[in-house]
């Protein structure tokens, strides 16, 4: 009897060492996924195709001012699609902040979204985003075909569309202007293998 009670116990205690080994491993995984996460703003196909010229879009900004979307521009422009309600646009908010003050000789960056405008501007106020041309257009997203968020658009002083994608954190957001310096449309296209030569070449 007393051998029974015993390799009970042990089998509990092995089950419970098992579950906290598993939580371990778990947890760790999770810290592995996030290290190695993407670098560059995932690209998607939908919309307009980089090196493509941008549809020319002109609206008001809740703040006042109109605003041009496509088409020459003395500097180059970063939409940026958000939503009151998206989490990762909020976390991203102090790095376009960041990125307005340290790149605003060159570029402009313009929020945008749509929805209802009493909440968007409460999401001004409440995040001080006064100082951004921030427009409602539910056009705008469709013709970039915006269907997740954040999402952020790099536009040339051509109106040519030269980077673009999905932006999870500073590192895919800032991507996008390394793409425009290096030609380099995306992190998925300088990763991808080069294409055979063709025997006939």
């Amino acid at each position: 009897m007393n051998a029974l009670i015993f390799a009970v116990a042990v089998l509990f205690l092995a089950v419970i060492g098992l579950a906290i080994a598993f939580f371990a491993l778990a947890r760790q995984v999770g810290v592995l996924l996030e290290r190695i996460s993407p670098m560059g703003a995932l690209v998607t196909n939908a919309g307009p195709r980089i090196g493509e010229l941008a549809p020319i879009h002109r609206l008001a900004s809740l703040n006042g001012e109109s605003v041009s979307i496509g088409g020459a521009a003395a500097r180059a422009k970063l939409l940026f699609f958000i939503s009151p309600t998206c989490p990762i646009c909020k976390r991203l908010l102090p790095a376009v902040k960041s990125i307005r003050s340290s790149e605003g000789a060159w570029l402009d960056i313009i929020l945008a979204s749509d929805g209802e405008e009493a909440e968007h501007r409460a999401f001004i106020g409440q995040s001080d985003l006064h100082a951004f041309p921030y427009v409602l257009s539910t056009q705008l997203g469709m013709s970039y075909r915006v269907e997740r968020l954040p999402f952020a658009v790099l536009l040339d002083n051509a109106g040519t569309i030269r980077s673009k994608g999905l932006v999870n954190n500073r590192e895919q957001l800032e991507s996008l202007f390394n793409a425009h310096e290096t030609g380099i449309a995306s992190i998925q296209q300088f990763l991808s293998p080069p294409q055979e030569l063709s025997r006939n070449s």
